[in-house]
């Protein structure tokens, strides 16, 4: 049996996304859901298998613009809707698209590829190093109190429907983005997102909230922060136990982000609040009274894979000043393979091919793993993922690559 990948056409977008569907479990999508995917897909980034008329295989590419250190904001390949038919797993369905793939982003000139994975242990052979976690929240409320910064009391809040609002929100996540390695720079319709509000979503919570940031002078207001979220409302032996549902909250200064997480503290009739995608160093972390009744938990999230080693680490910069080669192990894209001499510091980088001897050894899942500052090579040396060459090199690139900023860290899927 062979399979023919081609480009996504318009008129197979039904059939091709279909077969996603069913890949993960044959859930059947709302219509609002489904029209939003079927706007954003790219089709002249996707593929699909093809055997015969049937549709086997699903791989797309967003054309996304991913926030590096230093602040610079980068193109990157946003890999998703990736599902192959049970009935021609273990055929080299899935790894006949990623080549087709990342050759394609090659020649589309973006040095990164990135992914969010249901199944982590796929993507590593393709070159994915994990570089991202998010942090999963249980609050209890009636047990943690917040300790504000100064200047939240001056901060105004109101409630606002989500729609209504919008363009102000997204300029407060607009100025976020340089900020945070990781961070996505909205592309249009993405915008539509977080604003989707099916039955689905809900999961018998209430219809989604919002509530706007203010800061307010002579001259007007200003929104400097905004909240998202659903009240589930539960009644139990003592009294309300409603659960607040956080979708997502972003702010441009300490004491608007404090005066938003104490309102969702406050919110009457509610002991709980449950947020599933927080940057693992979220300031109101520092805010809580008692740690240990928030219920934190962290799992993997975004991989990136360096499609163009140089173009890639050229296009960030690093905390500390750093000349060091690289031994680069790459047999999926063997256009990387060969030593990197990389120098920078936090104005910026070279990174040229050199003949001269390695000072570090390790594979581009990596170098991916390393790239956005939030794992350390160190720690990738000390699993035995790093070979040093070069007394003194591990160090000095590791502190060069890490983050001096927040950690690196994806505001929504994908």
């Amino acid at each position: 049996m062979t399979t023919e990948l081609r480009a996504l056409r318009k008129e197979d977008w039904n059939v091709w996304y279909d077969n996603l569907l069913r890949a993960f479990g044959g859930a059947t999508e709302l219509a609002e859901q489904r029209e939003l995917w079927q706007a954003l897909t790219p089709y002249d980034r996707s593929i699909g298998a093809w055997d015969g008329d049937q549709c086997v295989g699903s791989a797309g590419a967003f054309d996304f613009r991913l926030t590096v250190p230093g602040g610079a904001v980068v193109p990157a390949a946003g890999v998703t809707m990736v599902g192959v038919a049970a009935t021609h797993r273990r055929r080299g369905v899935l790894t006949s698209m990623m080549r087709r793939q990342l050759d394609d982003v090659r020649s589309w000139g973006e040095p990164l590829a990135v992914l969010t994975a249901s199944e982590p242990v796929i993507y590593g052979r393709f070159g994915y190093g994990l570089a991202t976690h998010r942090l999963s929240a249980d609050i209890d409320t009636t047990r943690v109190r917040l300790s504000v910064p100064p200047g939240t009391d001056d901060v105004r809040l109101r409630y606002a429907d989500p729609a209504d609002v919008l363009d102000a929100c997204e300029a407060v996540y607009a100025r976020r983005v340089p900020e945070r390695p990781g961070m996505l720079a909205r592309r249009p319709g993405w915008e539509r997102l977080d604003l989707l509000d099916t039955d689905r979503h809900r999961d018998g919570a209430s219809p989604l909230q919002c509530v706007v940031a203010e800061r307010v002078d002579g001259a007007g207001s200003e929104v400097v922060g905004y909240t998202r979220f659903r009240i589930k409302s539960d009644w139990g032996p003592s009294g309300a136990e409603g659960v607040v549902q956080l979708s997502a909250l972003e702010a441009v200064d300490p004491a608007g982000r404090a005066a938003l997480w104490r309102f969702l503290f406050d919110i009457d009739l509610t002991g709980c609040i449950i947020a599933h995608r927080l940057p693992v160093d979220e300031p109101a972390l520092h805010l809580v009274s008692d740690i240990r009744r928030c219920g934190l938990r962290v799992r993997d999230d975004l991989h990136l894979r360096l499609v163009d080693v140089g173009a890639a680490l050229r296009a960030r910069t690093y905390q500390a000043p750093l000349d060091v080669v690289f031994e680069v192990q790459d047999a999926f894209c063997p256009w990387n393979e060969g030593r990197w001499r990389l120098t920078g510091d936090p104005k910026g980088a070279t990174c040229e091919r050199t003949a001269d001897a390695a000072d570090l050894s390790l594979s581009v899942r990596e170098l991916g793993a390393a790239y956005l500052g939030g794992v350390s090579l160190s720690s990738l040396a000390a699993a035995g993922r790093v070979r040093e060459l070069r007394q003194g090199a591990l160090t000095e690139a590791s502190v060069g690559f890490l983050a001096s900023g927040p950690a690196p860290w994806l505001p929504h899927g994908f």
